[in-house]
């Protein structure tokens, strides 16, 4: 069975698939995307932080960074529609079907990248909080 992180973070996908068809979501991508490919979600995992532990128990805290990626005259528009509706799917069920403690967002940027003119990137932070046990990271606590 998978850890209870990385269960947390296929629904989080599965949700945001479901949520932004027929845009691109896209874990941790490993090469660029190309020019012509249209808006995408990125999801990283910047961090799993032990926040508390109680008995048996531990406090988790995921971190996980939604960049949203549009290129064009409207890239702005789109790159903010793209998070509008991946931040409405992300804490629709802030216990995540019963897997998270809670859900809640941490911060959000604008960018805009010299490099690859016209290209718009929208970065926002969540957190997960969520419980394991001490001895078994595939159990909730």
């Amino acid at each position: 069975m998978n850890s209870v992180r990385e269960r947390l973070l296929h629904l989080l996908i599965d949700r945001l698939r479901a949520a932004l068809a027929p845009a691109a979501v896209l874990r941790q991508p490993t090469a660029p995307l190309p020019r012509e490919a249209g808006p995408a979600l990125l999801v990283f995992v910047e961090g799993d932080a032990l926040t508390a532990h109680a008995n048996r128990l531990v406090d988790r805290s995921l971190t996980v960074r939604l960049v949203a990626l549009a290129r064009g005259a409207d890239a702005f528009d789109a790159a903010d529609r793209l998070i509008v509706a991946a931040h409405a799917a992300v804490l629709a069920d802030p216990n995540l079907g019963g897997l998270a403690l809670a859900v809640r967002e941490l911060d959000a940027d604008w960018d805009a990248d010299d490099l690859d003119a016209g290209t718009v990137t929208l970065p926002a932070r969540y957190e997960i909080r969520y419980r394991t046990t001490l001895t078994d990271l595939t159990t909730t606590g």
